[in-house]
């Protein structure tokens, strides 16, 4: 029988007990082991038949316990000691007050589409997700003023069980607001805060605010599961990554527009500043430009700016990360379909839909002109814009050039700004407790003094800590088999075998990814005989842990699925290779503590990241990896293995032979032996030698405090500066946006007419000074309005330029005709083929790079 209706009825605690609800109510708990503990004291038993979820557990504690614990005094000290620190924590100056320096924004807005703070708030995906969570932590922890925005879904993402066969199946239970760490914003008069957008199918799309407390950083959700609704516009945050096109178009549209407008409540309500800067992660958030556009243009409390001054004003304070290495990851609606939603009965009336679609047009040599790309429009709309590893900025640079042609991939504006995971989530307890035991602070701003106590601690303690880690996460691991087994169908009888499964003295490998065909799941399985041998060798063996979810419309990374459950179902290995169900942040917190290795094999260079192997590395673990993403930028030889990679072979199968042989090889004889290779006292001192450099050398590079400072440093407060130099009383935007127009429009009058050098002869030398001279024509632009410059460095057989410095021009003479000779002087510092040529580009000190216009004038 169906109930009528459905709501949650939340517990009343005891006066004295209060303080337990505002602990269960700030996220913060999810990484404080402490506060952690307080819960479990209340009731141990009930704290883990919960999942240790803070918010339905308060809700089950019985009455009769309550009241034992009111007059329990130990126990109401340490709640008191809890909720003090937590109070401590959200008031007290950190790193951000003391160090970020005058030009830091006020505010910062951080919008995503998915965020993975705690398996209790299911709502992401994968790494963009945790990584969107990890940044909303570190930057709490740093004190940053970053507020986040992004959805709430109903059904998260999905629930993995698999069949008999092995095949993905997916279940969304519902997810009932009262019954999460959430509270809903409300007026004033007590009344839901809401904000609205019109569609052209009906009436105003309506959608509450939730907020998520993640320790000092508000999280604002958006939620349109209530009544104001019709049916089909409840159900535009049903689930995360579901539906059509215009499904997507939708959230996306409500992300953007919506989260806009969300924060202008929240400031409204709570007196929070405005935000000066806006992060986009990713392009599904990009039409907050567009809202804010409107803001500045048609909206009645705005300035009534044009548009061209409005997008500078917006592009100025807004940032923008891609994630993706690959044109499929990217979100791209039909034009049409956007033409509909903002012709009509436009989400941001007033502003011309025509400027709309150009913004997110694919108008370059390769694109497609019937439709609309979100990155491409996230990039017209940021000034600043960065990949998530070295490799990846260069990746994306090559992806996106076509947005700026007239310069090579070096100089696209798109930098670097490698992830980072939060050490208090993802560093195992008992390591924090060893570190705490000789006075590490793990939950101070500053951690960089952890690493090099690594050498305080003897091989015999970390060998030991490490077996401890294996054997928690191998019971988590035999558990969950259990489970699995049973939702397949297999009888107790069938599964005894479960009880022995894994073993914690032997060396674990662990495998966990969302599962694209790109990140190769079953790379490994290339040649079954010969990883049955490594994982059956009596005297090295190997066991293998994997996890991951196929996206459920992707059939082919469910057959990969299927084909490694058949494998590790196996009777002759399934002691030894276990393939985990619905991968999450509740498996992986004992996963990456628990395994020696971590194994990932993508198709480089398709990982734009990989934030797991970080995980792996914070807590002793090597890394053995292709060299993709951070694993690219900073393994040295020492802290793990880069498994080589067939870069080039153009037959896929032939270059999946030669890396999974090349894998296969790294285990037998490198990694097993040095881990088995055990001294007099039963310790591998080489292995352990590897774990103290990678712990010293990745810890303070991984961790996402060190990528927050540098989103601080290198994005967030160069974009408030340019911005408050635009936005004071608008009259430097209108300035900026006018001198745009007028360089686009003189260009072509800008001519490189000859080039002379002198000071060096027919036989240079180091140290010798080349004297550049260059007759430039400006046309209707005066001197200052560009920079002229000697671009020089080594050049190749086909005389392209490589390795390129630039060395600005001066004005020397001016002739008739507004033509000028530049002169500058450039030192050959070192030997070799060496070239030079002579450029013109625009010059404005409200420029972010020297390619924002994508105009260069060089010699015919």
């Amino acid at each position: 029988m169906r109930a009528f209706r459905r709501f949650t009825v939340r517990p009343v605690l005891p006066e004295p007990l209060g303080a337990l609800s505002v602990l269960a109510g700030n996220l913060r708990w999810s990484w404080h082991p402490p506060t952690q503990d307080v819960f479990e004291a209340v009731d141990p038993e009930l704290w883990r038949e919960v999942k240790r979820d803070p918010v339905r557990f308060l809700g089950a504690v019985s009455r009769e316990r309550l009241d034992e614990l009111v007059e329990d005094g130990e126990f109401r000290n340490r709640l008191d000691a809890a909720h003090d620190d937590l109070q401590r924590y959200l008031s007290e100056d950190r790193w951000y007050a003391r160090k970020a320096g005058a030009d830091a924004p006020r505010a910062i807005a951080y919008f995503s589409s998915e965020y993975g703070i705690t398996s209790v708030l299911p709502q992401y995906s994968g790494g963009l997700g945790i990584l969107a969570g990890d940044h909303l932590k570190a930057s709490s922890d740093l004190g940053i003023p970053l507020v986040g925005i992004g959805l709430f879904y109903r059904h998260g993402y999905f629930k993995q069980a698999l069949d008999r066969d092995g095949w993905q199946q997916e279940s969304y239970p519902v997810l009932d607001p009262d019954e999460l760490p959430l509270t809903v914003l409300r007026e004033a008069d007590g009344s839901r805060a809401t904000i609205s957008l019109a569609l052209p199918d009906g009436p105003d799309l309506v959608a509450r605010i939730l907020v998520a407390h993640v320790g000092r950083v508000p999280l604002l959700l958006l939620d349109t599961d209530i009544e104001e609704n019709s049916a089909h516009y409840r159900d535009v945050t049903d689930r995360l990554y579901g539906g059509n096109s215009e499904h997507r178009l939708r959230q996306e549209l409500l992300l953007g527009v919506g989260g806009v407008r969300a924060l202008r409540v929240w400031s409204r309500i709570t007196g929070a500043p405005a935000p000066e800067v806006f992060h986009a992660n990713e392009g599904h958030a990009g039409f907050l430009g567009i809202e804010r556009i409107r803001e500045l243009t048609v909206d009645e409390h705005g300035p009534h700016l044009d548009f061209d001054t409005a997008l500078e004003v917006s592009r100025a304070g807004t940032v923008f990360t891609t994630h993706t290495p690959v044109p499929a990851g990217i979100d791209r609606f039909p034009r049409e379909l956007v033409s509909q939603y903002f012709g009509g009965n436009s989400p941001t009336p007033g502003v011309p839909v025509d400027r709309i679609l150009a913004l997110g047009a694919e108008d370059y040599e390769g694109g497609d002109a019937g439709v609309f790309n979100m990155a491409v429009m996230g990039f017209r709309l940021a000034q600043r814009a960065n990949g998530v590893s070295q490799l990846h900025g260069h990746v994306s640079r090559g992806m996106f050039n076509g947005l700026w042609p007239a310069f090579d991939e070096a100089e696209v504006p798109i930098t670097s700004i490698t992830n980072g995971v939060h050490g208090p989530t993802w560093i195992a307890r008992e390591v924090i407790e060893l570190a705490a035991s000789r006075g590490a602070d793990i939950d101070g701003d500053d951690t960089d003094a952890l690493w090099p106590m690594v050498d305080q601690f003897g091989d015999r303690e970390i060998w030991d800590l490490k077996r401890t880690l294996r054997t928690r996460f191998i019971e988590d691991a035999r558990d969950r088999m259990k489970r699995s087994a049973a939702k397949r169908g297999f009888a107790p009888a069938e599964t005894t075998w479960v009880d022995t499964a894994l073993d914690p003295d032997i060396l674990t490998i662990g495998f966990a990814r969302r599962v694209p065909t790109y990140k190769r799941l079953t790379l490994m399985l290339r040649d079954p005989a010969r990883l049955k041998k490594l994982l059956l060798d009596p005297e090295r063996p190997v066991q293998l842990v994997i996890a991951g979810k196929a996206h459920p419309a992707d059939e082919t990374g469910k057959r990969l699925i299927q084909e490694m459950v058949r494998f590790a179902d196996d009777p002759e290995v399934r002691h030894r290779i276990a393939f985990l169900p619905n991968y999450d942040i509740a498996m992986a917190q004992p996963l990456y503590p628990g395994c020696d290795v971590w194994l990932n094999n993508p198709l480089r260079p398709y990982e734009a990241c990989g934030t797991s192997g970080m995980k792996a590395a914070l807590n002793g673990g090597l890394n053995l990896s292709i060299l993709d993403g951070w694993w690219d930028e900073w393994h040295d030889g020492n802290n793990g293995w880069a498994i080589p990679s067939a870069d080039g072979i153009d037959d896929p199968d032939r270059r999946d032979d030669l890396e999974a042989n090349a894998l296969y090889a790294l285990i037998e004889n490198e990694v097993a032996p040095r881990f088995y290779e055990l001294n007099d006292e039963g310790v591998p001192p080489r292995w352990l030698e590897m774990v103290r450099h990678t712990l010293k050398s990745l810890g303070p590079k991984v961790l996402a405090t060190r990528q927050v400072r540098d989103y601080v440093r290198e994005l967030y407060a160069p974009a408030a500066h340019t911005a408050r130099s635009l936005n004071s009383d608008y009259a430097g935007a209108h300035e900026l946006s006018s001198w745009k127009q007028e360089v686009r429009a003189a260009w072509p009058g800008v001519r490189v007419e000859h080039i002379d050098s002198e000071g060096v002869g027919d036989q240079a030398e180091v140290g010798a000074t080349l004297a550049v001279r260059a007759w430039v024509a400006l046309g209707s632009l005066s001197a200052d309005d560009v920079e002229v410059q000697v671009v020089h460095g080594r050049i190749g057989s086909d005389d392209v330029l490589t390795a390129t410095s630039v060395t600005p021009m001066t004005v020397a003479e001016s002739y008739d005709g507004n033509r000028h000779r530049f002169d500058a002087a450039v030192p050959l510092a070192t030997s070799g083929p060496f070239g030079y040529t002579v450029r013109v580009v625009p010059h404005n000190d409200a420029l972010a790079s020297v390619a924002e216009l994508g105009l260069v004038a060089e010699p015919a």
